[in-house]
């Protein structure tokens, strides 16, 4: 038997309700943000489809959808940095999801081998305008 997602009722519903009705999008995914489970640090953002949020509340391991390969995928399978899911958040209207999770392996998360994979700081240079990236502080 796995797990079944009921569908969203009316706003109050959604928003002061218990039933748990992630609103997935037209392209079937819902945003979900991985942070540190100690520190809050934001680490990778991510989607999910139906499938991958069943395996993770399934397995407390994080399951994503990969848009650029079209396929689920079990974080840190090849790399060791499985994500064990402390605690999943819901937004107020249950379309973007928030995973405070521990990470396995060397503890980093993104693919370039950095702990997270916001690591630059977007700033705007005076008299141009032009925006740049620098290292995040």
């Amino acid at each position: 038997m796995g797990i079944v997602f009921a569908e969203p009722g009316d706003r109050r519903a959604v928003e002061e309700g218990t039933a748990f009705t992630p609103r997935f999008g037209a392209d079937g995914l819902i945003t979900a943000l991985a942070v540190d489970a100690e520190t809050g640090a934001p680490l990778m953002l991510a989607h999910m489809n139906r499938e991958s949020l069943a395996r993770t509340l399934e397995t407390g391991e994080a399951w994503y959808w990969s848009r650029s390969r079209g396929e689920l995928w079990h974080k840190g399978a090849t790399s060791g940095q499985i994500q064990q899911v402390v605690e999943i958040r819901v937004d107020c209207d249950q379309d973007a999801l928030l995973l405070r999770v521990r990470v396995g392996g060397d503890g980093g998360c993104c693919h370039t081998g950095r702990r997270s994979c916001f690591y630059r700081a977007v700033t705007v240079e005076p008299g141009t305008g032009a925006a740049r990236l620098v290292p995040a502080g």
